[in-house]
């Protein structure tokens, strides 16, 4: 059983912020209601599909159970209510006042269940000057400053091409939660976790995108993380490397078979080798694209090198590392076959997570008996 078993998770959640932070809870043994309306949850229909169940909906709502009311009709209330007394956490990621309009606030439902644990997520926070704006990942890349710390080759921000703020909001949350949770253990009473994706991406961006501008008071400058960081072309395709401490540079060096050209004695100190960034980088350079990537991978894993070859997604599936982890699972969707999700990362020695997810829940399903 998972370190969640017996817990109660109402999902009315959509897309992948809330979804995502739900399904983590359940890969970790907690029974999950995904509550739809009956237009249904719109990832449903987002990227590859097979009929009406998409790659992404499955990826965040596995091992979910279903169930589809209208909270606009009030003749289905009073199953919200039933749902509310049974669930120990509810997770939302509305506009805010959405639930208010419908006639379920937080302090309703918090006075029908003392003991839940409401976890309301949103784009910029439950009010302020942006609070009308509607907040997809890349309008919150945008404000946060990740677009400004991932630059162009002309020097323009750009955006990270992955839901990276839908993501670290779920991941925000399903910690969150699990805090609200432990606190009910100690207290008896549930309470609000409001999480906006702002919030969560700048906290996220912040210790190495923002150390420019940490101190208050002036501090020794230093290049943005982001110009340390780069892909090394090889003979066949990118690998990525890093050698910031002394001892990852002479692995690193190792790695590459030793090259005179790296053994300058203003590269044996980090300082050094900051200072000297014009001559180096481009010895280091030559020598990587003298070998193929296989080539390199050997040298790596031979030194303990910080590097790693560039994983296409196809490749990925590949990966001889990632296949010791068995780090991408399949769940068996109905109709629509196996589909590979990626495996609950982390790995519990008393309360395993759920190994083999269950499908994710058609749209019109019922919940299994109430116990």
């Amino acid at each position: 059983m998972g370190p969640m078993a017996g817990i109660r998770v109402l999902d009315l959640s959509q897309i992948v912020s809330g979804p995502m932070a739900a399904a983590w809870l359940t890969d970790q043994g907690a029974d999950c209601i995904k509550l739809e309306s009956p237009a249904g949850d719109p990832v449903r229909t987002v990227g590859t599909r097979k009929g009406t169940m998409s790659a992404i909906f499955v990826s965040v709502n596995r091992g979910k159970r279903g169930e589809t009311l209208d909270l606009k009709n009030r003749a289905h209330h009073a199953r919200f209510e039933e749902l509310v007394l049974w669930a120990d956490v509810l997770v939302e990621n509305f506009r805010p006042g959405t639930m208010e309009k419908l006639g379920f606030p937080y302090e309703r439902c918090a006075a029908l269940n003392p003991r839940l644990v409401w976890c309301s997520i949103t784009g910029f926070g439950q009010d302020g000057p942006y609070t009308n704006i509607r907040a997809y990942d890349p309008v919150v890349q945008a404000a946060s400053g990740i677009a400004a710390c991932q630059l162009d080759g002309q020097g323009n921000p750009s955006l990270v091409q992955s839901l990276v703020c839908d993501k670290v909001t779920a991941l925000t949350a399903a910690q969150a939660i699990t805090a609200a949770l432990f606190s009910r253990e100690r207290t008896g009473e549930g309470q609000k976790v409001d999480v906006s994706m702002l919030d969560s991406a700048i906290a996220f961006n912040w210790p190495e995108s923002m150390y420019n501008h940490a101190f208050v008071d002036p501090a020794d400058p230093f290049p943005d993380y982001g110009t340390l960081t780069r892909l090394w072309p090889a003979k066949d395709g990118l690998v990525s490397m890093a050698a910031i401490q002394d001892s990852e540079f002479h692995a690193m060096r190792e790695a590459l078979g030793n090259p005179e050209t790296l053994a300058k004695p203003e590269y044996e100190s980090m300082a050094g080798r900051f200072q000297n960034l014009a001559t180096l980088l481009p010895a280091m350079g030559a020598e990587v694209a003298k070998r193929t990537r296989a080539e390199l991978m050997e040298g790596f894993k031979a030194s303990g090198a910080v590097g790693c070859t560039v994983n296409s997604r196809t490749e990925l599936l590949l990966d001889p590392q990632v296949a010791h982890n068995g780090a991408i699972i399949t769940v068996d969707q109905d109709d629509a076959g196996p589909v590979r999700v990626a495996r609950h990362p982390a790995r519990f020695s008393k309360t395993p997570a759920v190994a083999s997810p269950g499908p994710a829940p058609r749209l019109g399903s019922s919940v299994h008996p109430q116990e």
